[in-house]
């Protein structure tokens, strides 16, 4: 089996919105039970666990020290789990020092920003103060077009609300030169949401699966009305403050990283590399903007497959796939749950999140029995649909014998 991590929807072309864990054949036939939602039974991957193997460290140095292929400024991995640890990094942090990549380095990590927002959601969810079978026009009045059928909090988190597509930005977001003008744009919630208010629904929502950074951004503003916080600051006091979690961030509207960071690079036109690190993240808000390093984004994995952050019910959501008729659009099995994403490679059943912005790559991922976690984190300087190749090589270095 194969880890097709970058083959999900192009935005407007050549840039990809995300990177995406997906698994060529599909998890493991699951076991039915009702469905959080109802209307039909949910799918859940079988919780006996497979024995990993051993650690393959020179496996693991080789899929981490190929820098060429695609061109790679950084990489960093960090394995951990009962069945081995190891840490390794190759490249460098910053182009103009040469200084190396160390485990202490930030980077941005994309949509894995999507799994704190959906433990929040979820956290509220056992406080019972929102239901995730309601609709979100409920609890957002307005802020949605009258004519979208109803929309529940849980087909936002498991990404089967059909939603339009989003209109293009207001520039050509195939070109690297104007990525690179309009990095410093801020942009509003309530500005992302009304780029996908104007065309018709995808499909009635519940009835297919397509991985969409708006359901999260929407998620981020339930999570806003009924805190009376932003949602960052709601992360902050329900997650990163209570775990430690001291090197992770949410910028707002900050478009630096600070402290100890790796740089990100991306190619221009001319061939030229330009350092695309400072970058406003508000046009990725909820779905994507957040910045952390790999023992962080460890410590957070352990805790939330350990039911430190939701209680067992809500847990079990995480790991809970919608209904077999439930596919992806372009027909594959759907692999997205309410906020984490599954790949099974080589015999094993991975759970996590990917996330990626201009100059990063990233992902966390962990046998749900917590065997094996993974956190890596790569610095392409090309954000297309060849970054598949590194996510593949270090997969395959985690999970084959």
């Amino acid at each position: 089996m194969s880890l097709s991590s970058l083959s999900r929807r192009a935005v407007v072309g050549a840039a990809l919105s995300g990177a995406v864990v997906a698994a060529t054949a599909g998890p493991a036939r699951a076991a039915s039970r009702p469905a959080p939602s109802g209307g039909g039974p949910a799918r859940r991957i079988p919780s006996a666990p497979a024995p990993v193997p051993p650690l393959n460290v020179p496996a693991l140095r080789a899929a981490l020290s190929d820098l060429e292929h695609p061109q790679l400024t950084a990489a960093q991995l960090r394995v951990s789990g009962s069945a081995g640890h190891w840490y390794g990094n190759a490249g460098v942090a910053d182009r103009d020092t040469g200084r190396g990549v160390h485990e202490r380095d930030t980077f941005r990590i994309g949509s894995i920003t999507k799994v704190f927002v959906a433990t929040v959601v979820l956290q509220l969810a056992a406080e019972r103060r929102l239901s995730p079978e309601l609709p979100v026009q409920r609890l957002l009045p307005g802020l949605l077009p009258s004519k979208f059928p109803p929309i529940t909090v849980l087909q936002l988190l498991n990404h089967t609300s059909g939603l339009p597509d989003e209109q293009d930005p207001p520039y050509d977001p195939t070109s690297p030169e104007e990525i690179a003008r309009h990095r410093y744009d801020r942009w509003t919630p309530e500005q992302l949401v009304a780029r996908v208010t104007h065309g018709p629904m995808k499909f009635t929502p519940g009835t297919k699966q397509e991985y969409r950074s708006i359901n999260y951004i929407l998620l981020a503003l339930l999570i806003e009305r009924l805190t009376g916080l932003r949602y960052g600051e709601a992360i902050g006091r329900r997650i990163l403050r209570p775990l430690g979690l001291r090197h992770t961030s949410v910028p707002g509207n900050d478009p630096r990283i600070h402290g100890p960071h790796v740089h990100g690079y991306m190619r221009m036109t001319d061939g030229s590399l330009l350092d695309i690190t400072e970058f406003n993240q508000s046009a990725a808000w909820g779905g994507g903007e957040m910045i952390s390093h790999t023992g962080d984004l460890d410590r957070f994995l352990t805790a939330l497959f350990s039911g430190e952050l939701l209680p067992p019910h809500e847990l079990e959501r995480m790991f809970t796939l919608p209904p077999d008729e439930v596919r992806m659009v372009d027909g594959s099995p759907a692999r997205y749950a309410a906020g984490l994403q599954t790949v099974t490679m080589n015999g094993i059943t991975l759970w996590g999140k990917t996330g990626e912005r201009y100059g990063y790559c990233s992902a966390m991922l962990a046998t749900r029995d917590q065997q094996r976690r993974a956190v890596f984190s790569f610095n392409a300087t090309r954000r297309d649909a060849t970054q598949i190749q590194v996510s593949q090589r270090i997969g395959e270095a985690l999970t084959k014998a």
